[in-house]
C-alpha cells in the first residue's frame, strides 16, 4: 500500500513538473506534431472500429428491448446518450491506453534501460521537457478529438442498425437525438477525455522512465501501463461523472 501511494505521489510530481516545464519552456512544434500523429492519426482506425460496432450492437440490443414496449422510436436517444456521455470517452481512453500508452512506456523504457535518458541529463537536457511534455500535450489534445469522432461514428453505427432492423428513418433518428441531447452532454464527454488523456500520458511516461532491468523491465513497464491506465480510467470515470453532473 505504501508503495502504491509513493508511486501515485511520483506521478503527481511528474505531471506537475511537466506542466511547469511546458509553460516555462514550450516544446518544439515538430516534436508535438510527431506525437499527435502517433496518438491521433494512427489510432483513428481502431477507435472508429470500436465505436461503430459498439453503436451498432447497442442499437440492436436496446432496439429489440424497446420494441417489446412499443418504444423503439426512442432508440436514438438511448444509444446517443449512452455513447456520448459514457461509452465514447471511456472506450476511446481504453483503446488509447492499450495502444498509445503501452507504446509510450515501451519507448521511454527502452531509452531508460539503454541509458539514453542518463545521456540526455549528462548533456544538460531535461528529460521531462524533451520526452514527457510533447507526449503529454499530444495525448491531452488528441484524446478529446478522437472521442468526438468516436461519438459521431458510434451514433452513425446505431443509426444504420435502427434503420435496417427497426425501420426507424435516419432523419427521425437524428431529429429525435438532437432534440434530446444538450451541449452539456457533449462538453462532459470532451472534459472526461481531456482528464483521461492526462492520466494515461502521466502513467505511461512514469512507468517508462522508471523501467529498469533490461528487456524484462521494459515489458513490465508496458504491461503495468495498460493495467494501471485502464483501472484508473474506469475508477476516475465514476467520480468524474458524479462531479460533472453536480456542476453542469
Amino acid at each position: 500500500m505504501r508503495k502504491k501511494i509513493s508511486q501515485l505521489g511520483e506521478m503527481v510530481v511528474l505531471f506537475r513538473d511537466a506542466l511547469v516545464t511546458g509553460l516555462r519552456d514550450p516544446p518544439s512544434r515538430t516534436a508535438v506534431i510527431s506525437q499527435m500523429h502517433e496518438v491521433g492519426v494512427r489510432s483513428l482506425s481502431i477507435v472508429n472500429l470500436t465505436a461503430v460496432f459498439t453503436g451498432m450492437v447497442m442499437a440492436l440490443q436496446l432496439g429489440w428491448f424497446l420494441s417489446t414496449f412499443g418504444a423503439k422510436i426512442f432508440v436514438s436517444r438511448v444509444v446517443g446518450f449512452a455513447i456520448i456521455s459514457e461509452l465514447g470517452p471511456v472506450l476511446t481512453a481504453l483503446m488509447i491506453g492499450g495502444r498509445v500508452g503501452a507504446g509510450m512506456a515501451a519507448e521511454l523504457g527502452t531509452m531508460k534501460v539503454t541509458e539514453q535518458v542518463d545521456a540526455l541529463r549528462a548533456l544538460g537536457t531535461d528529460p521531462v521537457q524533451h520526452l514527457v511534455v510533447p507526449r503529454l500535450v499530444a495525448i491531452i489534445v488528441m484524446l478529446p478529438l478522437l472521442t468526438a469522432m468516436a461519438d459521431l461514428v458510434g451514433v452513425l453505427g446505431g443509426m444504420v442498425i435502427a434503420w435496417l432492423e427497426l425501420s426507424v428513418a435516419p432523419s427521425f433518428y437524428f431529429t429525435s437525438l438532437v432534440q434530446f441531447l444538450t451541449l452539456g452532454d457533449l462538453w462532459r464527454s470532451l472534459a472526461k477525455a481531456t482528464v483521461f488523456g492526462a492520466i494515461i500520458g502521466t502513467i505511461a511516461c512514469h512507468q517508462g522512465l522508471k523501467a529498469r532491468g533490461g528487456a524484462d523491465g521494459v515489458g513490465h513497464a508496458t504491461t503495468a501501463t495498460v493495467v494501471k491506465a485502464s483501472i484508473t480510467v474506469l475508477v476516475t470515470n465514476f467520480f468524474l461523472s458524479k462531479a460533472l453532473l453536480m456542476f453542469t
